[in-house]
């Protein structure tokens, strides 16, 4: 059994001597594991980055088994961001997230693109909002997309302030004021395009994140014993400190 693809790197975990179990979203053939040997030695280890495009060949005695991968670096998309700690933290969380939400060996072309199409504009000034917009989009690929269009309550589509966290539908104003200790904020970013925004507003970015964090713990982080992926958690945490910042 072969194939070849493209990937990008999700993990890498040392095995026994020297060898790895490299996780890859792949574009034909899904998350993917396989064993590279010498994959963690140190004239590889660079290729082996989270958020790293590969290409890649897989060969196995059986389908069912974790077979080798062969892979060759076409894009070191990690190593832009060794100086700027805080893209590489959503670059790791983005990575994490991807490799926690999706079954082994299923095709996602969607979300690969998905990724993709992150990872390669992160250099841009928006990528916190664009991180959070991607989760976002994550939830509807895997079937659990949020309803932002109008108001759960009165049905209207302005003033969508809150998102209730039983249906996943947006509320309004004054639909939710009786219950806003009950729902989760929806930040204005999230409805409407921002262009060349002044500044960076952690606190809108904080309540992003608290709000596809919620339904990914719901429907996501549950399956896992570990729960929600320290990467992301640490993403979180420094977004939640430079909030905590900016308001004093």
């Amino acid at each position: 059994m072969n194939w070849s693809d493209i990937g990008i790197v999700l993990s890498a975990r040392k095995h026994g001597e020297g060898s790895a179990i490299v996780s890859l979203m792949t574009l034909e053939h899904g998350r993917h594991a396989g064993l590279v040997r010498g994959g963690s030695g140190k004239r590889a280890r660079g290729i082996y980055e989270a958020g790293n495009l590969v290409s890649v060949e897989w060969r196995a005695r059986l389908e069912d088994h974790l077979g080798s991968f062969t892979c060759e670096l076409l894009q070191p998309q990690a190593a832009l961001y060794l100086d700027d700690s805080f893209r590489l933290s959503g670059l790791s969380s983005a990575c994490a997230v991807l490799e926690m939400a999706l079954p082994e060996r299923e095709p996602h072309p969607e979300i690969y693109e998905s990724l993709f199409n992150f990872i390669v504009n992160l250099s841009g000034d928006t990528w916190l909002e664009e991180y959070v917009k991607w989760e976002l989009d994550l939830l509807a690929d895997l079937g659990f997309g949020l309803d932002l269009t109008s108001c759960a309550s009165t049905g209207q589509n302005d003033e969508l302030i809150y998102v209730s966290p039983k249906s996943g539908q947006a509320v309004s104003t004054n639909a939710g004021e009786p219950y806003k200790d009950k729902l989760l904020a929806l930040p204005d970013f999230l409805m409407n395009e921002q262009k060349n925004p002044p500044e960076i507003d952690f606190n809108a970015l904080y309540l992003g994140l608290n709000l596809t964090g919620y339904f990914m713990g719901r429907h996501v982080f549950i399956h896992h014993n570990n729960g929600e992926p320290p990467a992301r958690i640490r993403l979180v945490d420094r977004i939640k400190q430079k909030h905590t910042i900016s308001n004093r």
